[in-house]
């Protein structure tokens, strides 16, 4: 791939924000190295959801054909009861219609692949570890490294630090498509509340289905036997449930504490360093933009570089331009986390009731808000926004 001589990034972190921003700087005409200190990077983890707005970001960088042909298109997003009573129900094709792409149901391996496919793997250098982000000799360094990035440290050492939300969550991938064929479950991504505990499934293509749960829980606590623990907190669920964990390989269940960064308190960029990802602002797994978030950041931060004369102005224009989305955004998924962790009856009783009460074209709206942003074309017109103070 055609390279602009002069033009040096390194993006520390390979997992799905990395391969993105760096495959993003690198079809802008960068040098860029992504360096991941793991020798698998993005082939770990289980499945996730791209919104439209996440599409869009994929057609920008050139794999949104790639990453349909091995996902599930997903035509409906449903709530429901642990006994199948349905709450809710979202109709994401006409989500899609109103967006301009589909939503999509991709195991994070097929994503990671597709990325790296474009990326080249000649820019890829898996199990190299960076300890000195400010000893990198180039002229943009992204830190992509995750909630517990180095990069974020090395910039703020007495920055803000990851909050524990209370819960904890489980991720896994059931192979093959059988078990969903005839349900309603087939058909999009669904998600089941009870009392301080969820269970989601998502057809992810020929991967079959990644399915996830949460439960209140202390920081660190752990089962001997994480897929004996999910089969005896969901087993009596409805169909699919008792039959996707039934079908679930032993040792393949992970589990992690749910953390997210405090909200706003975290500045993207400083002096020829970004953050992007989970690094800059990671979110409670809530509103399923986690991956979608950092697509986004990945196709700003390549159009703020090549918009402006200078790595700190265009930095500066990127964090402008995307702390007021990611802000607002991880407000709401905390307000939504704390809406589904509900565990006290009553409580139980009145969410379902309000979610239930609230009209679909409601829904359709409020998923259209997170879902029906567009990757920049042109220069912004209006005045930036304030940027936060930076952290201390």
């Amino acid at each position: 791939m055609e390279t602009r001589s002069g033009r040096s990034a390194v993006v520390v972190g390979g997992g799905i924000a990395g391969l993105a921003t760096g495959l993003a700087l690198r079809r802008a005409g960068w040098d860029v190295r992504v360096r991941e200190r793991t020798a698998d990077g993005a082939a770990a983890g289980a499945g996730l959801v791209l919104w439209p707005n996440a599409v869009h970001c994929l057609q920008v960088l050139g794999v949104a054909g790639a990453v349909r042909e091995r996902a599930s298109v997903l035509h409906r997003s449903t709530l429901r009861r642990p006994s199948g009573r349905l709450l809710s129900s979202v109709d994401a094709r006409e989500l899609a219609r109103r967006c301009g792409q589909p939503l999509l149901g991709i195991a994070r391996a097929d994503l990671g692949e597709v990325l790296t496919r474009a990326l080249g793997r000649d820019a890829l250098h898996l199990g190299c570890e960076v300890t000195d982000p400010a000893g990198e000799e180039a002229d943009l360094v992204v830190g992509a490294d995750g909630i517990s990035s180095l990069v974020r440290r090395s910039l703020w050492p007495d920055g803000p630090r990851p909050d524990h939300r209370g819960y904890t969550a489980w991720r896994a991938l059931v192979p093959g498509a059988d078990l969903l064929r005839g349900t309603g479950a087939a058909e999009g991504a669904g998600e089941t509340w009870g009392r301080g505990e969820r269970f989601g499934v998502v057809p992810v293509g020929a991967a079959g289905t990644y399915v996830y749960a949460t439960a209140d829980a202390p920081r660190g606590a752990r089962a001997g036997d994480e897929l004996g623990e999910l089969r005896e907190r969901f087993g009596r669920w409805h169909a699919p449930v008792p039959a996707l964990l039934a079908a679930i390989e032993p040792g393949t269940v992970l589990r992690h504490d749910v953390h997210d960064l405090p909200v706003g308190a975290t500045a993207l960029q400083r002096g020829r360093t970004a953050l992007v990802g989970d690094a800059a602002h990671a979110l409670e797994p809530n509103l399923g933009q986690g991956a979608c978030l950092a697509l986004e950041d990945a196709v700003v931060l390549a159009h703020a570089l090549d918009a402006e004369g200078s790595v700190p102005s265009a930095l500066l224009r990127y964090e402008r331009e995307r702390l007021p989305r990611v802000t607002a955004l991880a407000r709401r998924s905390r307000h939504l986390g704390h809406l589904a962790q509900s565990a006290h009856p009553l409580l139980v009783l009145a969410r379902d009731a309000a979610v239930s009460a609230t009209p679909a074209r409601l829904g359709l709206r409020a998923a259209g808000r997170v879902a029906g942003w567009r990757p920049p074309t042109s220069p912004p017109t209006s005045p930036p926004a304030r940027t936060p103070q930076e952290p201390r």
